[in-house]
């Protein structure tokens, strides 16, 4: 066998093993920024598939604010951080700041060794059946360039929506079902926000479950800016219900 073929059988064979293990699964997040990698990192002991249409995860992290590469935590997202091996500097009583670099490298780091990730991937549509149990997916390459490809599909006991602004998964579901309504994002106000998105993150449909940015584009919550403590407490507390769930 010649050294390319060698090669591409090597990448096509494992990339399929990958894919065939995704078809059947505990939990579908989609969205592979900082709620989503959050929520994936403590729920790693179930079977997950995240999807991300991006090549790259970490959704709004890598640019922290205006570009400059740092981003604000909370006192309380400290033990978070500390499960990931961040690195963090105190800035006043409540606020530390810390490198987007770092946090969004040591994210995927973490979760791409514990769970099935799918990026260049994108939701279509959901599949409803006594509420959401699976995500109809298509390569997202053939979604941007306007071509007519039948997609496919992935099952799972619950779906997660990490999808930030966008809420792709909460407007397909809510166009799809009319059961709930997706307001879309409110005005800046970072301190109301990052309580807010928190307290709000959780189920919005029959096993689907909303975390992060797209929490607060479904209740018409404020935004917070280059903050991310509610990100992450979003993706973990959303992480403890589901797990709650599927262990009773």
């Amino acid at each position: 066998m010649v050294e390319e073929i060698k090669i591409t059988r090597a990448i096509v064979e494992s990339y399929f093993e990958r894919l065939k293990r995704c078809l059947d699964v505990d939990i579908v997040i989609v969205g592979g920024g900082p709620s989503g990698l959050t929520c994936a990192h403590y729920l790693s002991d179930f079977d997950v598939c995240l999807i991300e249409k991006n090549l790259s995860l970490g959704g709004g992290i890598w640019g922290g604010g205006m570009f400059f590469n740092k981003i604000v935590v909370q006192k309380e997202v400290l033990p978070i951080l500390e499960d990931f091996d961040v690195r963090y500097e105190r800035y006043d009583d409540n606020h530390y700041v810390v490198d987007a670099i770092e946090l969004a490298s040591s994210l995927i780091r973490s979760v791409s060794r514990k769970v099935e990730i799918l990026n260049g991937v994108c939701v279509e549509d959901v599949v409803v059946k006594d509420g959401v149990r699976g995500v109809v997916v298509n390569w997202s390459a053939a979604n941007l360039s306007g071509l007519h490809v039948d997609p496919l599909v992935i099952s799972s006991k619950v779906v997660v929506d990490a999808t930030g602004h966008d809420a792709v998964v909460c407007k397909i579901t809510s166009k799809k079902t009319n059961m709930f309504e997706v307001r879309g994002e409110g005005y800046m106000h970072a301190e109301l926000a990052e309580k807010l998105v928190v307290e709000k993150s959780g189920e919005v449909y029959p096993n689907l479950f909303v975390t992060g940015m797209a929490v607060a584009s479904v209740y018409g919550l404020p935004r917070m800016g280059p903050i991310f403590g509610g990100m992450l407490l979003s993706g973990k507390k959303v992480a403890e219900i589901i797990a709650d769930r599927l262990r009773s």
